[in-house]
């Protein structure tokens, strides 16, 4: 697989729950970790005593972290009442040459930074709320 430019990881917004994405800022760093927690089920009779762990057991989840400036001030005011109210809505990332992960996301962190002589940043976590989803390019 060749490399990719990372300006075309895309991180979308379903603005109103009707399922039309659409980005909603220019992203200059983001990233997409995947987790899930494991399910011990070592006893007196597990060989050597090495632990033992449940298949498909355990919480999975999914982060998603960007930084960047916003497209216009409709986006940011979108962006900021979501995190308020803490709305949960579908997000995709699509991750070029990969695939694209949506599912139901959840602001948890919004920041914002100024430069006196440059423009106004921010960055926003998303933790997943639901399943989610992959499919493959």
């Amino acid at each position: 697989m060749a490399a990719q430019s990372g300006k075309n990881m895309l991180l979308k917004l379903d603005q109103t729950g009707s399922g039309s994405f659409l980005t909603v800022a220019g992203l200059r760093t983001r990233a997409l970790a995947f987790n899930a927690s494991t399910v011990d089920t070592t006893d007196q009779e597990s060989a050597g005593r090495w632990r033992e762990l449940l298949a498909g057991g355990g919480v999975k989840r999914a982060s998603v972290t960007g930084a960047g400036v916003f497209k216009d001030t409709t986006s940011d005011a979108q962006v900021r009442a979501l995190f308020f109210a803490g709305t949960i809505r579908d997000w995709q990332l699509i991750i070029p040459d990969f695939g694209t992960v949506q599912g139901p996301f959840q602001i948890v962190a919004l920041e914002f930074a100024a430069d006196h002589a440059g423009e106004v940043t921010f960055d926003l976590a998303l933790e997943s709320a639901g399943e989610v989803t992959f499919a493959a390019i």
